[in-house]
């Protein structure tokens, strides 16, 4: 096993039995907030009581540390960035998620998880994928989803779609299109790295075929669960 294999090796997903992890991922526009909450819907209405954090932020650690970072009018050094992101998730798994999965009949959702760090971090900036997981190898960064929803688009249609929605861009929104082609890549070498966690799914189609693609993964993700348990 090479060393990439074995840091690998170390993430597990929380053993809360009822409970479920899942994080959605993409670069920007491609429809990760649509579908968080349809999904939240959906399992609502089968009775699962749905927690949605967002990274950075969910605690007031982490919001503080949200606004520094998308507001920074300066570069911050690719280390910084990844540190900054690992101490926001360190704070958010603690305060919030591991308690809230500790209630049987529960789902978490976070909106991006540690794939933006391989993305934005370890290929957009060149840190590389071996040094974020070496950086998330201590208990509770090792903590991994059970299940990735990674929507795929490519930068021209996230520009296009930036463009329609016509808000602020923040820190990394700002970035040309060179950067976002190298979040791609990063995504899909976090696919590679972790083929059985991230399900990746065309965000390019409408939003009804991706939420019907991502409620088929779930429905038969929920069933595996309710026969365990």
């Amino acid at each position: 096993m090479n060393d990439l294999g074995q840091l690998v090796e170390n993430f597990r997903p929380p053993a809360f039995p009822g409970s479920l992890f899942l994080s959605f991922e993409g670069i920007e526009g491609a429809g990760k907030s649509t579908q968080i909450v349809s999904v939240k819907n959906y399992l609502e209405s089968r009775d699962f009581r749905v927690i949605v954090l967002r990274e950075p932020g969910g605690t007031s650690f982490g919001e503080k540390l949200r606004q520094a970072i998308l507001g920074s009018k300066n570069p911050i050094h690719p280390v910084s960035e990844m540190h900054l992101f690992a101490s926001s998730r360190a704070q958010l798994l603690t305060e919030v998620t591991m308690k809230e999965l500790n209630v049987p009949g529960t789902v978490v959702i976070y909106d991006r998880y540690i794939d933006s760090s391989i993305a934005y971090q370890g290929k957009g900036r060149g840190l590389g994928t071996e040094t974020i997981l070496r950086t998330h190898q201590t208990f509770p960064l090792s903590l991994m989803p059970h299940k990735t929803f990674y929507l795929k688009i490519d930068p021209e249609l996230s520009y296009r779609r930036q463009k329609v929605r016509n808000a602020p861009k923040d820190y990394f929104e700002k970035q040309g299109l060179e950067f976002y082609q190298k979040l791609v890549e990063g995504y899909e070498e976090a696919l590679s790295v972790f083929p059985k966690r991230i399900c990746a799914i065309d965000g390019s189609q409408g939003e009804k075929e991706v939420f019907n693609q991502i409620k088929e993964i779930l429905d038969q993700l929920l069933f595996q669960e309710q026969k365990e348990f």
